[in-house]
């Protein structure tokens, strides 16, 4: 449980939008049910030229919920498009000092704010929560096991006071670490625009936080294809490029299970290669079924050892396309 707060600072909740008439009221509406004071909130929707009723919807909701603007984003600032100008140019309307950063497919939980806020020190610049997929389909709770499992290694090195990463649709920015790099604005685009601000904030000297806990677990539309999901992390990998050194260790590591297993397979006995092989996926289904636990939800061992090959068919089929003169498409534009 989450102890209350002793002071309930304003805060300002920043959502780019971009077409998500299927999401954003469904984002609005989660954002409704914090346990935060209303008046102590304003949210930002900037709609970034949206083609559907994206707009039309923020505005009806905001008509009965007056904490919450729809900025309409007609314009690029010098240096920035996408998602980083929206976010850019919702930062300069915000009129408190601690940006809470979600997207518009996002719901996030009722204790949020609290939590991020309870884990917000002197030093530090940013705060990350932890963010998994819904869905019953065997597509979408296999994604949902792969982004907790894949927070989960990254926690495991967060919680040795070594800075890994941030996830901008689940992330607490102090405005004097995000003015102190000149925000979006001021720092080199990137169609990962989260894991650049992370690296300019820890680059002024800040520290960061990752919380791991049910309290900061937002719940995000899984992609509804293998195309979808493909262009996703194809985005997400250009982000990785940017990892610490012992964070691509830990990836190395990692991969390289399969590289070295299948030679030594063929050339051993094949109950010890099996073995090897069991033992592996073993212990993945523990750490992942400890990494749910930590989260506060649950999963049958059918899919976790199904994880097993999700994670391997994805990872190669992403190694090829990291290869080819592909370039990246997203919300309807090409990077």
């Amino acid at each position: 449980m989450v102890p209350p707060l002793q002071h309930f600072p304003r805060i300002s909740i920043l959502i780019a939008a971009r077409n998500e008439e299927k999401h954003i009221l469904t984002c609005l509406q989660a954002i409704d049910r914090l346990q935060y004071p209303k008046e102590k909130v304003e949210v930002l929707v900037g709609n970034d030229r949206s083609t559907d009723q994206t707009q039309a919807l923020v505005e009806e909701f905001a008509q009965h919920h007056p904490y919450v603007s729809c900025l309409p984003i007609t314009y690029d600032l010098r240096g920035t498009k996408g998602k980083p100008n929206v976010l850019a140019q919702l930062s300069q309307k915000a009129t408190t000092d601690l940006f809470f950063f979600t997207d518009a497919d996002i719901e996030v939980p009722v204790l949020w704010i609290e939590t991020l806020l309870k884990n917000l020190k002197a030093e530090t610049g940013i705060v990350t929560g932890i963010t998994t997929t819904k869905g019953t389909r065997l597509f979408d709770r296999l994604q949902s096991l792969d982004w907790l499992y894949a927070l989960g290694l990254m926690q495991v090195v967060a919680d040795r006071k070594l800075p890994v990463s941030s996830m901008g649709n689940n992330m607490l920015v102090t405005r004097h670490a995000y003015e102190a790099v000149g925000g979006y604005a001021g720092i080199p685009f990137s169609i990962t625009e989260d894991v650049q601000l992370f690296r300019q904030v820890l680059a002024k000297g800040y520290k960061s936080a990752n919380v791991y806990c049910p309290e900061t677990l937002a719940v995000s539309a899984p992609a509804p294809d293998l195309k979808t999901l493909y262009q996703q992390r194809r985005r997400w990998m250009r982000g990785s490029f940017h990892l610490p050194w012992y964070m691509w260790v830990l990836l190395a590591i990692h991969t390289a299970f399969y590289p070295v297993w299948i030679p030594f397979f063929l050339k051993a006995p094949l109950a010890f290669g099996t073995t090897v092989y069991l033992l592996k996926v073993l212990c993945q289904s523990v750490f992942v079924h400890l990494c749910l636990r930590h989260a506060g939800r649950k999963t049958n061992w059918i899919d976790l050892v199904l994880l097993e090959g999700y994670v391997l068919f994805n990872s190669v089929v992403l190694l090829v396309l990291l290869f080819l003169p592909i370039k990246i498409k997203w919300k309807g534009r090409q990077y």
